[in-house]
């Protein structure tokens, strides 16, 4: 799996120009899944989301974990990121997993989290997305399993 976690201040996610999904405070997800990846993937995927510690504390350090702020999570599936690049001007995506595949997974991750008592919004999987965000810092990092 792989993902793009940026903090924000605020995001949402539009279908056909409704918003089918918007958090404040938090991190927004972009989440790729591979061919490959496996319930273990998600878990360990989750479990370093909740309990990154990339908001500042009152010192200014990033310490606090988007559990210790009581924010949120807007969690979009993005199969592009698994797009390979390296040949060629056309990405391959045939390290991608297929949809059933990744709409397990995708569902599983974000069960996961809300079963931690983070609250989650979702895009809507196989659709055409716009993602809007503030990215608070700007903070974002990319996390594969």
């Amino acid at each position: 799996m792989k993902a793009v976690i940026q903090r924000v201040s605020q995001s949402s996610v539009s279908v056909n120009q409704e918003i089918v999904g918007k958090i404040g405070q938090g991190i927004m997800v972009l989440l790729g899944v591979a061919d490959q990846d496996t319930h273990k993937d998600a878990d360990w995927l989750a479990e370093k989301i909740i309990n990154l510690r990339i908001f500042e504390d009152e010192n200014q350090k990033m310490n606090l974990s988007v559990k210790d702020i009581g924010g949120q999570l807007l969690i979009v599936s993005q199969f592009t990121l698994l797009g390979d690049c390296r040949k060629g001007r056309r990405p391959s995506f045939i390290g991608a997993a297929k949809p059933e595949k990744a709409r397990e997974l995708y569902e599983y991750f974000t069960d996961i989290i809300r079963q931690k008592n983070i609250p989650v919004q979702t895009g809507r999987f196989q659709a055409m997305m716009n993602v809007s965000l503030i990215n608070d810092g700007p903070v974002t990092f990319i996390l594969e399993t």
